[in-house]
């Protein structure tokens, strides 16, 4: 069965994803619809698609599925407009930057029982994958300390700080899913500290670019993880995980993987640049996970309610940087 989509969004993203979809032979991209008609129309074109507006796709016949790449406050609406609708919804993160709001969104996606997705695209990077298969098979024995370092190359725009909903819910949020992809267990109490060291205008737009935070769980398990958005050398992505046997680790990825030794010592090929190339397997194989879910009825994984639980996390994260304590999950609403 060919899974047919409309993609909502033809920025960075909805570029990235429009590949995807375009590269699996179980998928077709049929429309696209964007604010901007030229950023429409030549992604469309570059894919055999057509353009159309949300409302017409929200009617389309022809559409099984729906990517939602468009600005995060329009996120929630759209997953229920098109849960509705019969449509499978992919989503990117987050479903919303408040907590009710996507509560009352998922409530809404359990009643039409349509099939939700959000874009926790490393669960799905074969090098991370192959982490969590080597914890799943006791190569490290059970799990007791996890490490994870992202660091961007460069801060995005200050007008993207401002509507981003914070370092917690933009950047971290990732490693908050991977944290617990990881860990094969609930965090429980949270610990931050965040710190303006790139840039003051984004501590001047009420934002954080230096972030520290410590994840706990009920057995005492934690993860530790670095965030900045400076990184001179390239895309930073590394996890390390430390068990009762042992440690697995995932290294930073390169274009191409060679070592050059000389008279001048031993050098390679620098990092990735970002995360649209860094990425790029993860994504494929994320919109073929979406189409097995879709196809088959089968829940999809990350869901809505992982996409939840990471909000909760990185909301916790950001009072606590703000007050200095530790902050329990339960305690956020």
């Amino acid at each position: 069965m060919t899974v047919r989509f409309a993609l909502l969004g033809a920025g960075r993203i909805g570029k990235v994803h429009a590949r995807a979809v375009g590269s699996n032979p179980d998928a077709k991209l049929v429309a696209v619809a964007d604010a901007f008609e030229k950023a429409a129309t030549e992604l469309a074109t570059a894919y055999g698609a057509e353009v159309r507006s949300i409302d017409a796709i929200e009617k389309s016949k022809d559409i099984d599925a729906v990517v939602i790449c468009t600005p995060t406050d329009t996120h929630a609406d759209l997953i229920e407009r098109f849960a509705k609708a019969g449509k499978a919804i992919f989503c990117e993160k987050p479903i919303d930057l408040n907590v009710k709001r996507v509560e009352k969104c998922l409530a809404v996606v359990e009643k039409a029982k349509a099939t939700l997705m959000v874009g926790f695209n490393r669960r799905f990077d074969p090098h991370f994958a192959a982490v969590r298969k080597a914890i799943d098979d006791g190569a490290i024995g059970t799990v007791e300390m996890v490490t994870i370092t992202s660091r961007d190359p460069g801060a995005p725009p200050i007008d993207y700080i401002k509507r981003s909903g914070g370092i917690f819910r933009d950047m971290t949020i990732h490693d908050f899913d991977m944290a617990r992809f990881l860990l094969g267990e609930e965090p429980v109490a949270v610990s931050a500290h965040a710190s303006v060291l790139v840039d003051k205008k984004i501590g001047e737009a009420g934002d954080f670019d230096s972030v520290s935070v410590i994840l706990e769980t009920a057995s005492g398990k934690q993860a530790v993880i670095s965030n900045s958005r400076r990184a001179t050398y390239g895309y930073d992505q590394r996890i390390e995980v430390h068990g009762s046997k042992g440690m697995i680790a995932a290294e930073n990825q390169r274009p191409v993987s060679i070592e050059l030794a000389n008279e001048k010592g031993y050098t390679r090929p620098p990092l990735h640049d970002f995360f649209m190339t860094r990425y790029l397997d993860a994504y494929a194989i994320e919109i073929a996970s979406f189409i097995a879910a879709a196809t088959s009825g089968k829940k999809a994984a990350p869901s809505g309610a992982d996409g939840l639980v990471a909000l909760k996390l990185a909301d916790a994260a950001l009072k606590s940087a703000t007050t200095g304590k530790t902050v329990r999950l339960d305690t956020v609403r």
